[in-house]
């Protein structure tokens, strides 16, 4: 039988040289992005790193130098068990850190207002300024069980599980969930983000350089999460252009009725692109009421913040009674002229 010593080195060689493949089939794209705010947060990564490293590495050499010089068999090592305090010392043990934490802090609180992920940009990487006539590409994101569902306003089209966008032109998400909680990330192009349903999250990105980059879920959000990915493309503005005219002629409409089936749970869903898009669909998912007769979120707040079903007038109470649903044809007129009364009474009571 072999013993361990003689299977020690072998073992640590075939370690060492699976550790090196799998850093050679790694891209290793938080550090090396297309995006200019995924570099600035790279870059940031990398910063933090070095200025750790000024402690770990000469307190790693030092621990080392001390057990070396230090052992038991250097008779020639100086022994003084009465030594206790050593001023130079104290200064270097807590000035350097404390200089670092500094630095550290001082860093972080930059990047963190400037990386905020709903300031818009001023830049289209380090090299290029934002030109002032450029209008960001707006993209809604909602996040199904367990797909991408993406609408372009300003085209009037939509995808499921495909994104494009134009190289050096910014991005401006905004983000919300059907039911699950999840979160968007393309590593390639910004830190990760939250989508949570009945809310609007926002991110603010670029990509630079053209391709094919992965987008996933980067928060589990139960079984068909591993499949919750699509492909995000950088294009030129032609072939964006191609991309939006081959949606509008190849899809189909996505109405109300076609989303509340998208909307039903499904895994490793195909890519989809929808010609046109029902107009209002992504606040009415916002506001949680794409169901026929369901009453929207900013509505009942609105009523909330009116004061509800009651509101005082000259000392009175004057009560008004809304239906339980505002959203069918057969009670719009009534509950326009309710809304109205309660934004007349509101208006009476401040006065």
């Amino acid at each position: 039988m072999l013993k361990i010593k003689e299977i020690r080195g072998p073992a640590w060689l075939a370690a060492a040289a699976l550790t090196a493949t799998l850093t050679g089939c790694s891209k290793l794209v938080v550090l090396n992005p297309a995006g200019d705010i995924a570099k600035q947060q790279g870059d940031l990564v990398v910063t933090a790193t070095l200025l750790m490293l000024l402690i770990i590495v000469p307190v790693i050499f030092l621990t080392l130098l001390f057990a070396w010089k230090y052992r038991q068999s250097n008779t020639e090592a100086t022994y003084d068990p009465e030594w206790h305090h050593s001023t130079a010392l104290e200064l270097v043990i807590w000035t350097v850190p404390l200089l670092i934490v500094i630095a550290l802090g001082a860093i972080t609180w930059i990047s963190t207002h400037k990386l905020d992920p709903y300031r818009p940009l001023d830049r289209v990487s380090s090299t290029k300024a934002l030109s002032a006539d450029v209008k960001p590409l707006e993209v809604q994101v909602v996040s199904l069980d367990w797909k991408w569902l993406f609408f372009y306003p300003e085209q009037g089209i939509a995808s499921v599980n495909e994104l494009a966008a134009p190289v050096d032109r910014p991005i401006h998400f905004k983000l919300t969930a059907s039911n699950t909680m999840s979160a968007f990330y393309v590593p390639d192009l910004a830190g990760m983000i939250y989508t949570m349903p009945g809310m609007q999250t926002e991110l603010n990105a670029v990509v630079n350089k053209p391709g094919v980059y992965k987008g996933m879920a980067s928060h589990y959000s139960g079984a068909g999460f591993a499949g919750m990915n699509f492909k995000f493309h950088g294009v030129s503005n032609e072939e964006f252009d191609q991309w939006v005219a081959k949606a509008k002629t190849e899809g189909k409409t996505l109405t109300r009725d076609a989303y509340l089936d998208l909307v039903k749970p499904s895994e490793r869903n195909p890519v989809e692109r929808f010609a046109a898009v029902d107009e209002g669909l992504y606040t009415k998912v916002l506001n949680r009421c794409v169901e026929d007769g369901k009453k929207c979120m900013n509505e009942i707040m609105a009523i909330d913040a009116a004061g509800g079903g009651g509101h005082a007038s000259h000392g009175k109470t004057s009560s008004v009674s809304l239906p339980l649903d505002v959203c069918t044809s057969k009670d719009a007129d009534r509950v326009v002229a309710l809304l109205d009364e309660v934004a007349a009474s509101g208006a009476v009571a401040q006065q």
